[in-house]
Parts: C-alpha cells; structure tokens; sequence
C-alpha cells in the first residue's frame, strides 16, 4: 500500500523543488522551515530537492527538470511577489498566493489601507519616512508600535512610549527598510489564525512575558504560551476566524497562510499582519492550528503543495 501511495504522489507532483534559504533577514529561520517541509516531502515519497535560490534560480530550476516549487522563503525575495513572478514567466506551479496576495501581504502599511478601504478593523497608522513623520506617529498617541513595513518575524520591531525612543525605534527600523510604520499600540491578548486553502484553522492565543510577540519569543524562548483551544468563546471564535478569511481575501491571498490579529479589553478585534509564507519551524504557529484541526505535518505540507496544482 505505501508503494502505491508513493506513486500516486510521484505521478501527481513529480520533481518538486523546495524552495528555501534566500537573501532576506529571515534566511535561517527559511532554512530550518524549508528543511523540515522537505524532511516530510521526501517520508511521503515525493521526489522533492532544496534549491537555495540565487540570481540563477530560473535556470537552475529548468536545467533540474523540475515540475513545480514549494516556496518556503520568508520575507523580502521570497514572499513579497518576486519568486512567484518569476516562477510565471516560466510557467512553473508554485504554492501559495500569486503575485498581488504576496505583494501586498508583505507591505503592511499597504495591507492596513486594503483593510480600511474593505471596512475591516485595523490600528490607527503613519507612514514614516523621514524625521518629520515622527510627529504625526506621536499625534496618534503613545504607547505605539513602529516596524519595518517589508519585514517579517517580528525583525526590527519596538513598543515605544515617548518621543525619544519613538525617534531611536524608527532609526533603528530604517537599517531594515526605509519605509517604517508607527500604529496605535493596541492592548489586549494577541491571537493569531491559520487559513489553509478556504479554511481558517483553530485560533492560537499566544502569551508571552515579553512586551509583545517578538523574534526571541517567536523562535527562542521557552516562556512563550500557545493556547489552543484559545479560550475564545465559540461564537467569537467562529467571528474571528471569519475576519481572517475576510482579510486574507481583501489583499488577494490564497493557498495558505496565516493572519495575527489583537483583541482589546471589550473584545474588539484588530487585524495586525498577514504572512503568506508563515514559518514551518517547531515553534511555528501554522503546524501546531494544523494539529489542533486533526492534521499531522505530513498531511498539512502535501495539503500546502496541494495549493501548486491549482496552478496547472
């Protein structure tokens, strides 16, 4: 019988490239992912390979004979719409969302504006690209959250509660990407929902002794709380997650993915961001929802590569 499954997915997805790595500030958080999707690719008998993408990705992906990519590169080069533009001038199925969803998915400023302009809740905002924007970040009001506006993994972000490091948070944000947003701190528990193809999969609260959900409480620490079932009462559970859907559509995602959202002291939500390729590390989020729907690792990564076939 395993033989025969084998095959079924050799002559479904044949050589499958995973694509993993890259140039982005999250190159070794990629690389823990990509190796693990392709640890359980290749249980599964699909004859999957790790490509490092370089300036020659197309032509090492052509010269390989491969028939589609499983793209698990995070951040800027890999989950921003340039892989994925690529992969379609050689007409190469790839999962995830195309080139507008991760476009746009990894602009949060961008993402915030689709949000507002669908009617879906989302903080207060600025745009901050030089010193004078600071003080239309500080008319928003402390506390406030700044961040790169193209990174991910919580990388060069800060809870600032004062002009001061308000100004040092958004100097340091620059060394990132020249363009910073400031939003509204928004106080309350951070959830975050899973979507995998139309389904959003149980909500995770997240908990952690930090200041907010950051890199070392994402991919280092051992306080970090993951609450599944999140403690949500199953009517706002079902909202929630429907929001998500809802947002995950406004920027044109699809395949898989994931949105974080805050809830504050009277229960109103606020989406956050989105990740179109979210991690896949034993800290990641995506795998432990995945779980707490009755998907293991191995189910939850072909169901991913599932997202390529749509398009063939």
């Amino acid at each position: 019988m395993t033989s025969l499954i084998n095959q079924t997915l050799l002559e479904r997805f044949g050589k499958v490239a995973v694509l993993l790595g890259g140039r982005a500030a999250e190159r070794e958080v990629s690389l823990t992912s990509g190796n693990a999707v392709l640890r359980a690719l290749c249980r599964q008998g699909v004859d999957a390979h790790p490509l490092d993408p370089d300036e020659t990705v197309l032509e090492q992906l052509r010269a390989g004979g491969f028939d589609r990519a499983f793209i698990i590169l995070h951040g800027r080069g890999g989950e921003d719409g340039v892989i994925q533009g690529a992969l379609e001038t050689i007409a190469m199925p790839y999962t995830g969302s195309g080139v507008l969803g991760s476009a746009l998915g990894m602009d949060k400023y961008r993402t915030k504006l689709a949000w507002a302009g669908a009617g879906l809740p989302t903080a207060d905002s600025v745009l901050l690209r030089e010193e004078a924007d600071l003080a239309l970040a500080a008319a928003i009001g402390f506390p406030l959250m700044v961040k790169p506006a193209h990174e991910g993994s919580s990388i060069g972000m800060a809870r600032v509660a004062d002009p001061a490091a308000l100004a040092a948070a958004w100097r340091s944000a620059r060394e990132y990407d020249p363009l910073v947003i400031a939003e509204r701190w928004i106080a309350g528990a951070e959830y975050t929902c899973a979507i995998l193809g139309r389904e959003a999969l149980p909500i995770i609260r997240l908990e952690t002794p930090h200041a907010f959900y950051d890199y070392d409480a994402k991919y280092r620490a051992d306080s970090t709380r993951y609450l599944c079932p999140c403690g949500l009462s199953a009517a706002d559970e079902a909202r929630f997650r429907q929001l998500a859907l809802d947002a995950f559509d406004a920027v044109g995602a699809s395949g898989w993915g994931r949105v974080d959202l805050m809830v504050d002291a009277a229960g109103a939500p606020y989406l956050l961001e989105i990740n179109t390729v979210p991690g896949m590390t034993d800290h990641s989020l995506v795998p432990m929802a995945a779980r707490a729907a009755g998907l293991d690792f191995e189910t939850l990564v072909l169901r991913i590569l599932e997202t390529s076939r749509e398009r063939v």
